[in-house]
C-alpha cells in the first residue's frame, strides 16, 4: 500500500511542477508524444507541394494539361488558347472558370520540377477517381496541346510517356 500512495503522491507532485512551470511561462508540452506526432504530421502536410494536394482528377488534368505545355519552356498564346478550349469543351467550363483554372494550374505548376519529376506523386490522391474513360480522354487531350504548335518536341513527348506510365490501368 505503501508503495502505491508513493506512486501516487509522485504524479500530483509532477502535475502540480508542470501546472506552475506553465503559470510561469515556460511551455514543456513538447515533450508529449502525441502532440509531438500530430504537429509533425501537420507540418509534413503544410509544407508539401501543392500539386501533391489535388483531390479532383479535373484539376490534375488540368495540371498535366499546363506542365506539358510548359515543358519546353513558356506557355505559347497557340499552346494556351488550346488549353483554354479543351477546358471550356471537355471539362464544359465558361470563360471565366476555364481561365480561372488555367490561371490556378499554373501557379501550382510553380518552377515545374516537382510536377514533371513525379507524376505519379501527383496523382497519389487521385488514382482511385479517375475511370478508364477519363484517362483515355486526359492522355488524348494532352496529345492535342503537344500537337498545338506543331510536333511535339523530346521533352513534351517524355513527359507524356511519364504521365501514361504513372496514370491507372482501370480495368472494366
Amino acid at each position: 500500500m505503501h508503495i502505491i500512495l508513493g506512486i501516487l503522491g509522485t504524479a500530483v507532485t509532477i502535475l502540480i511542477l508542470i501546472s506552475r512551470l506553465k503559470e510561469g511561462g515556460i511551455d514543456i508540452s513538447w515533450l508529449n508524444p502525441f502532440s509531438w506526432a500530430r504537429r509533425r504530421r501537420f507540418r509534413k502536410e503544410y509544407l508539401m507541394h501543392p500539386a501533391y494536394t489535388l483531390e479532383s482528377p479535373m484539376d490534375v488534368a488540368a495540371l498535366f494539361m499546363v506542365a506539358v505545355a510548359k515543358s519546353d519552356g513558356d506557355i505559347t498564346k497557340g499552346q494556351k488558347e488550346k488549353i483554354l478550349s479543351l477546358f471550356a469543351s471537355e471539362f464544359k467550363l465558361n470563360d471565366a472558370q476555364a481561365s480561372e483554372l488555367f490561371g490556378a494550374s499554373v501557379h501550382i505548376f510553380g518552377r515545374g520540377d516537382d510536377v514533371l519529376d513525379n507524376p505519379s506523386r501527383v496523382l497519389s490522391r487521385t488514382m482511385d477517381s479517375f475511370s478508364a474513360q477519363q484517362v483515355s480522354s486526359v492522355l488524348s487531350m494532352l496529345e492535342e496541346v503537344a500537337n498545338a504548335e506543331g510536333d511535339p518536341s523530346e521533352s513534351q513527348k517524355r513527359l507524356i510517356n511519364k504521365i501514361n506510365l504513372a496514370m491507372p490501368t482501370v480495368q472494366v
